[in-house]
C-alpha cells in the first residue's frame, strides 16, 4: 500500500484526499496547508495528522507519494516549491494542472523528477475516461486512417479576473493535452482572443495549431459562455473516418469513411462516469496503479513532461496573441 500525503487543502486538495482515502492502493497518512485552519479541518475530517510546513511533514511521515494541489497566482504559481521538496524527499508526485505558470520552473520540476528517478504526473484528468481511452484505441488501431485534423472546444463560465492570460493558462492545459494525446506534439500555434463586455482579461480565445506529424486543427475556449451540454467537444478526422467525443465521457461516435453505419459509445447509467469527480478518481487511481506496478518515470500517463509540453504550447499561444504572429513551440 502506498503511503500518501496531500499538500494544499482547498476544494481540489480535499477532493484528492478523499479519493486517496477511498482507494485500496493508498493509505492517506497526512495533509499539509499553509493555512493551519484548512489543514486542521481536513485532518479532523480524515483522521490523519495535519501540518503547515511541508519539510516537517515529509520528515515526520516519510510518505511514498504526495499530491500537490496548491493554488497561487493563475492557479499554478504555488506548485513548484512543494513539488521540489517532495521529490527531494524521494516521493513520487502527482501535481495539479497547470504544472507551473512559469516554463523555467516547470522544466526544473521535470528535471528534478528525472534526477531523482521518481514518477511525476500532472492531473490531466480529462483523458482518463472510458470514452477518451476508447477513442485513443481507435486511433492506435488505425480506424481513422492517416490523421488529418482535430477540432477542440471547451467553455466554463468563470467570472474571475486575474492575469490577462488567466483563461489561456488555467483552462487550456486540459484541452491542449487532449489534442496532444490524440494527435501528438504541436509545433506551431497562432492565437486570437477577445474580451467579453465587462471583462479585463482575454476571456475567449481561438488557437490554430499545426502538429509535427502534419495534422492541423483548432481550439476554441471561453470563460464567458454558460455551462451546458456539450461543455467540451473533440473531433478527430483522418482518411479512414472521424470520431466526435462529447464532454470527454458522455458519448463517443465513430463515423467510418464510406460506411453509413456509425459506432456509438454512450456512458452507461450504471457503472459509468457519474460526474466530473470521477475523472479525478480515474486519474489518481491510474497514477497509484502505475506506481504500485513499478512503472518507470517515462511510462507515466499524463506525466510531468506532458504537462510541460502543454504549457509550452500555451506560452507560444500567448506570444502569438501579443505579437500577432505564428509562433513555433520551443
Amino acid at each position: 500500500m502506498i503511503r500518501v500525503c496531500v499538500i494544499g487543502l482547498g476544494p481540489i486538495g480535499n477532493r484528492h484526499a478523499d479519493i486517496y482515502k477511498a482507494d485500496a492502493l493508498a493509505e492517506l497518512v497526512g495533509v499539509c496547508d499553509i493555512s493551519r485552519r484548512r489543514a486542521d479541518a481536513a485532518a479532523s475530517r480524515l483522521s490523519v495528522p495535519s501540518y503547515d510546513h511541508v519539510p516537517e511533514m515529509l520528515a515526520a511521515l516519510k510518505p511514498d507519494l504526495c499530491s500537490v494541489a496548491t493554488g497561487g497566482y493563475e492557479y499554478g504559481s504555488d506548485h513548484y516549491e512543494p513539488t521540489m521538496q517532495a521529490l527531494d524527499a524521494g516521493c513520487h508526485v502527482l501535481c495539479e494542472k497547470p504544472i507551473s505558470n512559469e516554463i523555467p520552473r516547470a522544466e526544473e520540476m521535470v528535471a528534478k523528477a528525472r534526477e531523482k528517478g521518481r514518477c511525476f504526473g500532472v492531473n490531466l484528468n480529462h483523458r482518463f475516461t472510458p470514452a477518451a481511452l476508447l477513442a485513443k484505441k481507435w486511433i492506435d488501431e488505425g480506424r481513422l486512417g492517416h490523421l488529418l485534423l482535430v477540432n477542440m472546444s471547451m467553455w466554463i463560465k468563470n467570472p474571475n479576473e486575474t492575469s490577462p492570460y488567466f483563461q489561456i493558462k488555467a483552462l487550456h492545459p486540459h484541452t491542449v493535452d487532449v489534442m496532444r494525446y490524440f494527435c501528438g506534439d504541436i509545433e506551431a500555434v497562432q492565437c486570437f482572443a477577445t474580451k467579453a463586455p465587462g471583462r479585463s482579461i482575454w476571456s475567449t480565445a481561438h488557437f490554430s495549431v499545426r502538429f509535427k506529424n502534419g495534422v492541423v486543427g483548432g481550439l476554441t475556449g471561453s470563460y464567458d459562455i454558460e455551462r451546458g451540454h456539450p461543455m467540451e467537444r473533440c473531433e478527430v478526422a483522418g482518411t479512414g473516418g472521424r470520431f466526435v467525443l462529447e464532454d470527454m465521457w458522455r458519448e463517443l461516435t465513430l463515423y467510418p469513411a464510406g460506411n453509413l453505419e456509425k459506432t456509438v459509445y454512450t456512458n452507461p447509467v450504471f457503472g459509468g462516469v457519474r460526474d466530473f469527480n470521477d475523472t479525478f478518481i480515474n486519474r489518481i487511481h491510474r497514477f497509484l496503479e502505475q506506481v504500485s506496478e513499478g512503472a518507470r518515470p517515462g511510462e507515466i500517463d499524463g506525466s510531468g513532461e506532458e504537462g510541460l509540453a502543454a504549457q509550452k504550447v500555451l506560452a507560444a499561444a500567448i506570444e502569438s496573441l501579443h505579437n500577432e504572429t505564428v509562433v513555433r513551440v520551443r
